[in-house]
């Protein structure tokens, strides 16, 4: 068998990499500012592992939550707990394993960061129920992706000043941009069996609430670069970025499920150009 096949490794995603990256830019820009461009290895490391196993546990209990809605919707009909090859036992099983990896490695970083992990535990286990009584999950969800920010303060600084937690609703507006972009992909099922979602919610205005989100987010990390006085690299990489939201806007004009959800992977470029700008800012500064 293809180990792409494997239920396990569907349930948790690892191939579908692209979720794991957009929860680790934001993760590594928190790293890189917090250290001032030179964060501590050891602490990268943990947060990088932490990452890959959060997203992973994040998958599993989002299968577990939409375990019987997700054969009623074409593109997540095939999912191990939809079909039956993986039962709710094990799910459960994989979840606190993974979680509780997670939590050994958090114990290597200071009592702050360890604390800060019982709320980012919350954020990944609430999300996925939330879209039975909101139409804003994306906000639950971004929440979630962008708790790792506060952490990788505390972690690297022992405090979280103002420009991190601007950071995190950066991160926000980033994913209700994006995740927006992917509810499309599903809007006409998730009418059907009674999901909610941004999508639905914004309706024919979805594409300006995107982009008024992709405003907010670009117009955010403009600012964190002023307050840290960050040069021209970084800045560049914001330019880059903010073309590429364009052309996502271009994507996602017709509103077309294939072009919407190529837009929303296509946000994974983007993180890494910001990452990118960073890093060369901080390097070539040095």
């Amino acid at each position: 068998m293809n180990w792409k096949q494997n239920p396990y490794v569907r349930l948790m995603r690892l191939d579908k990499p692209v979720g794991n990256f957009l929860l680790l830019w934001p993760t590594l820009w928190a790293l890189w500012l917090a250290g001032d461009g030179n964060p501590d290895p050891f602490i990268v490391l943990v947060f990088v592992m932490g990452v890959f196993l959060m997203r992973a546990a994040g998958c599993v209990i989002n299968d577990y939550a939409d375990r019987k809605v997700d054969g009623k919707v074409k593109r997540t009909a095939n999912r191990p707990l939809a079909t039956g090859e993986l039962n709710e036992r094990q799910a459960l099983i994989l979840f606190f394993s993974l979680v509780i990896t997670s939590f050994f490695l958090v114990l290597t970083l200071n009592w702050q960061t360890i604390a800060l992990s019982v709320a980012a535990l919350f954020l990944a286990a609430l999300y996925p129920f939330m879209k039975r009584y909101t139409h804003l999950p994306q906000v639950f969800l971004g929440a979630a992706f962008g708790w790792a920010i506060p952490m990788a303060y505390m972690a690297q600084t022992e405090s979280i000043p103002v420009a991190g937690w601007l950071l995190f609703v950066a991160n926000i507006c980033w994913v209700m941009a994006y995740d927006t972009m992917y509810a499309m992909v599903d809007r006409d099922d998730d009418l059907k069996v009674g999901i909610k979602s941004t999508a639905i919610l914004f309706g024919k205005l979805d594409r300006f609430w995107i982009g008024m989100f992709q405003f907010l987010f670009l117009n955010i990390l403009y600012w964190i670069g002023l307050s840290y006085q960050l040069g021209n690299h970084y800045f560049l990489g914001l330019v880059i970025a903010t073309g590429l939201a364009v052309y996502h806007q271009i994507l996602i004009y017709r509103r077309q499920r294939d072009d919407c959800f190529k837009a929303f992977l296509h946000n994974n470029a983007l993180g890494a150009i910001i990452f990118v700008g960073l890093v060369f800012d901080y390097s070539l500064a040095a």
